[in-house]
């Protein structure tokens, strides 16, 4: 997607085909910088400390991190430990560790001698694949908000998001962004309500950041402003992405989701998420009670960074010292506040039955 004009993706392999190159998203919205990875390990940390991050983009790392491991060392302990350390990054979306098994199914099941190859290869199809599916997503989605602009005879139409689920969060497209981006380009009239996304504020960072760069019309909003937003008719529909989903279609995002569900579903406004099949976890219905949460630095809560009047970035403290927080950086909306699914495949119920005729094969691997 487009930066000042030009045309990136959020990772990519270095000219010498081995080394890694990623978009810093700590540094967003100031500052535009790459990382260059050079090892597992690096991957690893590029993913704990959120250097990259979203669903998608997490697993696509997660693939070249285990491809950079099989450059250092191809024998099964090694893989094994490299899969373990990078798995062990980010409990809660479930495209890394499928990207994972995907990678090290493949390895250790090859001749030592293809396995370092067959890791950029597999890697790199993961994330063509991602790239490919979120545009998919992208065209699926674009197809509602031209029906909800065809409804409302080419007024503006408004659309609420949470957290960041453009293309910051995957290869490239994005998920929840991919519908808007599509419809913007076809010439709907479009505008976005940014959710700020406290504590990490990636919705004020990131996605106004890739809206800006991409000239659709925007405005940041508070946190808590989505409700009063909903009760006064200033949101046709509200588009979220999504880290875990059960084949039951309870959908995990960003915290706060589950609030925006609600007010959604109280003023009668349209709540859709939009996923790749990758982030369905078919082995789970319930997702309250069995998608792990992640709980990450409570100083994310007690400080806040920003850029200063010099153009130094700095960072504050929010709250009294010696005041405790807790950060949970996600939360599960039941499916029955979910209006539908929109995936690569198409559109669909949240539900079993719903997801499972999109992805039969899926569903009919785990059916008890």
């Amino acid at each position: 997607m487009r930066i000042e004009g030009r045309d990136y993706k959020t990772i990519w392999l270095d000219a010498d085909g081995r080394r890694v190159h990623v978009v810093d998203q700590t540094l967003l919205p100031h500052r535009f910088a790459t990382r260059t990875l050079a090892s597992a390990g690096e991957a690893a940390r590029a993913i704990a400390d959120m250097i990259v991050r979203g669903a998608p983009l997490i697993g696509a790392t997660g693939a070249y991190g285990l491809a950079l491991a099989a450059r250092e060392n191809v024998g099964d302990s090694y893989i094994e430990a490299a899969r373990a350390e990078l798995l062990a990054t980010r409990p809660t979306a479930v495209n890394l560790r499928w990207a994972l098994d995907r990678v090290s199914s493949l390895l250790l099941a090859a001749p030592l001698s293809e396995r370092s190859a067959l890791a950029y290869a597999e890697a790199a199809r993961i994330a063509e694949e991602d790239e490919a599916c979120c545009e998919a997503i992208g065209v699926n989605g674009a197809a509602i908000i031209a029906g909800v602009a065809a409804r409302k005879a080419g007024d503006t139409v408004n659309i609420l998001t949470h957290c960041n689920a453009g293309w910051l969060c995957a290869v490239d497209w994005g998920t929840a962004l991919a519908p808007i981006y599509k419809a913007a380009r076809a010439g709907v009239a479009l505008h976005v309500y940014v959710d700020e996304t406290r504590p990490r504020n990636q919705g004020a960072s990131l996605t106004a950041f890739e809206l800006l760069n991409e000239g659709v019309a925007h405005t940041v909003v508070a946190d808590n402003a989505g409700g009063h937003l909903m009760q006064h008719g200033m949101v046709d529909l509200v588009i979220v992405g999504s880290d875990r989903t059960t084949r039951a279609g309870d959908v995990c995002n960003k915290i706060g989701t589950y609030l925006k569900a609600l007010a959604a579903h109280e003023n009668g406004v349209p709540f859709y998420v939009a996923l790749p099949g990758s982030t369905v976890d078919w082995s789970i219905r319930d997702g309250v009670k069995d998608i792990p949460i992640e709980e990450r630095s409570p100083r994310e809560v007690t400080h806040i960074s920003g850029q200063a009047e010099n153009g130094d970035i700095v960072e504050v403290r929010l709250t009294p010292k010696g005041s405790p927080a807790r950060n949970f950086g996600f939360d599960v909306t039941p499916s029955r506040f979910v209006t539908a699914l929109i995936t690569e495949r198409g559109v669909c119920e949240a539900s079993e039955s719903g997801l499972g005729a999109l992805y039969p094969e899926k569903l009919g691997a785990f059916r008890e």
